[in-house]
């Protein structure tokens, strides 16, 4: 049975929804944390971390979209998940989201790997993946140096 390319794309598709998926728990985590940081932290927070997955999160949720439907095909909806359990408090949320982001950018490095958005993707699609994942870089790090100095 032949492997079609509307099939091709659906694949694509899903690869990619489980990438979302992901940045969203992240963002969810992040979320949580920034409630339980006082308010210096919490803008350090927002603008190292939390802006840059938002960013990437809206990114990666507009190009699917827009690829699904320039193809003809549906969408989901892409809901935030529940956060964490802020009973971990701030740095298990910010540990958390930084391991989700991980799996994002994982997920995303495969997909590029893979022959998908050459064959079947197009250059916005090809464009967004790596913007994403651009967004994603240095979350880690940035996640690292903010929790050095939590509880000074």
């Amino acid at each position: 049975m032949a492997y079609t390319s509307a099939e091709a794309r659906q694949d694509l598709l899903d690869a990619f929804a489980e990438a979302i998926e992901h940045i969203g728990v992240s963002l969810a985590d992040l979320g949580a944390a920034y409630e339980l940081l006082d308010e210096r932290n919490a803008d350090r927070l927002e603008e190292e971390l939390f802006g840059p997955v938002q960013r990437a999160y809206g990114r990666a949720k507009s190009t699917y979209a827009q690829f699904a439907n320039r193809h003809g095909m549906t969408a989901p909806s892409f809901e935030t998940p529940a956060s964490g359990r802020p009973s971990i408090g701030a740095k298990g949320l910010i540990d958390s989201a930084v391991d989700a982001a991980a799996r994002a950018d994982g997920a995303l490095s495969e997909l590029q790997d893979s022959s998908l958005p050459t064959e079947v993707g197009d250059a916005e699609l090809r464009a967004a993946l790596t913007n994403v994942r651009e967004l994603l870089t240095g979350v880690r790090q940035r996640a690292r140096e903010l929790e050095r100095t939590l509880g000074r």
